[in-house]
């Protein structure tokens, strides 16, 4: 990836709103946020869990929702703010759905945001997710949207040695943008988000909760 063709950004752009949303959504990072002893100068591993199939809700569940979303697209973050929330509240929470998010970047910005959240702790992965894509026009606009995305990665416990390594590893892009061809292949996702249901059922666009609902219901 090519993050030379990423600018600097404003440090001032991102102080209240990273604080306000992140102290919201994440769990305490404290212990995270201690400095790391400097034993050694070898690159940190990309985490193993890295390109595991990352699932919102029991694992039981009896109707599954596929989510193809690029973490810079607007309809995606509309989604995740707006809508995700009903569907977790009615359906994910009480068993009867769980939803399966694969990443489809449409830029190489998108690409780095997923990698970054990839190697976050697996259980600050949803929390982080959600933190990005409400905070999407901060960092994707921003004239450096790496160190802009770091902010959040350490807010979320990670070192910037993790950030660096995971934007920067090649496997694990090559792993990201699997996802995107499968959706693609498989699914024919053509734009995002597209939602997948058991059934074949295709959603697109960040459609209301009634739209989910009808769709849910049929299966249930």
């Amino acid at each position: 990836m090519n993050r030379n063709s990423l600018g600097l950004i404003s440090r001032a752009a991102m102080s209240a709103a990273v604080a306000t949303l992140l102290a919201a959504a994440l769990p305490a990072v404290a212990s995270a946020q201690t400095a790391a002893p400097a034993q050694t100068a070898q690159a940190p591993a990309v985490p193993a869990h890295a390109l595991s199939e990352r699932v919102l809700g029991k694992a039981d569940a009896p109707v599954t929702i596929i989510d193809y979303s690029s973490m810079t697209c607007p309809h995606c973050a509309t989604f995740h703010t707006d809508v995700l929330p009903k569907i977790k509240e009615k359906y994910i929470d009480t068993g009867k759905v769980k939803l399966v998010f694969r990443d489809f970047p449409l830029d190489r910005v998108a690409l780095a945001a997923s990698a970054m959240a990839r190697c976050a702790p697996e259980e600050r992965y949803f929390p982080l997710l959600d933190v990005l894509f409400k905070s999407q026009s901060q960092w994707a606009r921003a004239s450096d949207p790496t160190k802009a995305l770091s902010q959040y990665g350490k807010l979320a416990g990670m070192q910037q040695a993790t950030i660096d390594a995971c934007i920067a590893d090649q496997t694990l892009a090559d792993g990201i943008l699997k996802f995107r061809m499968q959706g693609t292949d498989e699914h024919k996702v053509q734009s995002t988000p597209t939602f997948v249901l058991n059934d074949g059922t295709k959603i697109e666009g960040a459609q209301s909760i009634e739209t989910f609902s009808a769709a849910i219901d049929k299966l249930l």
